[in-house]
């Protein structure tokens, strides 16, 4: 063999691997499968950093956007990140389509809390549209903002538009001012009987009313008829709200709703099927998984129940040791639906995994995610 033929065999070598490698799993090119909870690495064969985010297909391609996260707690997040993959399974880095700001006093100056980012698409502004729960720099979680930015490409740079609270001074649809409750400004015993009936009844609805209602753990949501909602736990977590969004998707039109409240529910993950809603939450128990919710409904600002845990299979009663965060309606393929968690890791967050998992319909319609340790996007 030649010195040429030996280079270029090694080159070849190195290219299979590298291939190989850029998978979430170690799969075939022909068949790449998706192992929820390993690690996953991008093409360049770095560990994936994009937590808590979501997905879109545009041009030809997945774009999913997540949390930069450090692998050290204290350190500061750097924005939103933003992947690209033709498959859903080998991913490219694009960089971060948000960037945390230098500038001191800033919304998002570094340092900030970025969490939960969507992205959604803008048919009349030909926009790329994020939404994400901001907390401002040294504050905690004590200012439970939303946060706008847009883009006129999937990868970005996206502009920071605004932050703040959702609808001030606006009550929501379901709730009638007069028969509210006027107890926002008294302190009374958490979890008691008496305290569970004031909120239901709407006292911290009442007690934000003036600066708007708080948003934290949140999702969007794009109806068939290119309506856009913004779904957020509210409250101190303690209760939903769905509120629909201009026709430009940058700012609340004003209508909204509570749904559940007082269920204390979080991390909420949408989709539709044959005219009917569904929705995926979580409990609130910090980094600590639980037994996850789902929700359903005729119309987004409608009435919604609850149905029992929709997971089978190994951890089920935990979520697969995850929290929900995302449900992607696959492109070209009918009731094809994944549902996105996230695997938290309170040590290092930048360490936390992924667990993507087919959404399956019972004879009876109703959707349920079960526990698969390998799967391929190509058997949906």
């Amino acid at each position: 063999m030649t010195s040429r033929q030996i280079i270029r065999t090694f080159l070849l070598s190195c290219s299979i691997a590298a291939a190989a490698f850029s998978h979430p799993s170690e799969a075939t090119a022909a068949n790449p499968t998706i192992r929820p909870g390993e690690i996953w690495k991008d093409a360049a064969g770095d560990t994936i950093n994009a937590h808590g985010g979501g997905v879109i297909f545009a041009d030809g391609k997945y774009y999913w956007y997540g949390e930069h996260r450090a692998s050290v707690r204290p350190n500061p997040q750097e924005g939103v990140n933003v992947y690209s993959s033709p498959n859903l399974t080998d991913w490219t880095y694009e960089g971060l389509a948000l960037k945390a700001s230098d500038q001191p006093g800033h919304d998002i100056e570094r340092g900030c809390i970025f969490e939960r980012p969507k992205v959604i698409y803008n048919k009349k502004t030909g926009k790329y549209v994020m939404y994400f729960h901001l907390e401002l720099k040294g504050k905690g979680y004590g200012p439970a903002r939303y946060a706008v930015a847009v883009s006129d490409a999937p990868t970005g740079p996206f502009k920071f538009l605004k932050s703040g609270r959702v609808n001030p001074t606006l009550m929501p649809t379901n709730l009638a001012y007069d028969k509210a409750s006027k107890r926002a400004g008294e302190k009374m015993e958490w979890w008691t009987p008496e305290w569970r009936s004031e909120i239901g009844n709407g006292m911290f609805t009442l007690r934000d009313l003036p600066g708007g209602q708080m948003s934290r753990d949140m999702t969007l949501f794009v109806d068939d008829n290119g309506k856009a909602y913004h779904i957020y736990s509210s409250e101190d977590n303690l209760t939903l709200h769905i509120a629909e969004l201009t026709d430009d998707y940058l700012d609340h039109t004003g209508r909204y709703i509570r749904i559940f409240p007082g269920g204390h529910n979080e991390a909420p993950a949408v989709m539709k099927k044959d005219g009917k809603y569904w929705m995926i939450a979580s409990g609130c128990t910090g980094w600590a998984p639980n037994e996850a919710r789902l929700m359903t409904a005729d119309s987004m600002l409608g009435e919604w129940k609850q149905l029992p845990n929709p997971c089978r299979g190994e951890n089920a009663d935990k979520t697969f040791l995850g929290q929900s965060n995302y449900i992607l309606k696959v492109p070209g393929k009918k009731d094809s639906y994944i549902a996105m968690f996230d695997k938290w890791d309170p040590k290092s967050l930048k360490n936390s995994r992924y667990l993507w998992l087919p959404v399956e319909w019972g004879e009876d319609g109703v959707p349920y995610v079960e526990w698969k340790a390998e799967w391929s996007p190509s058997e949906l």
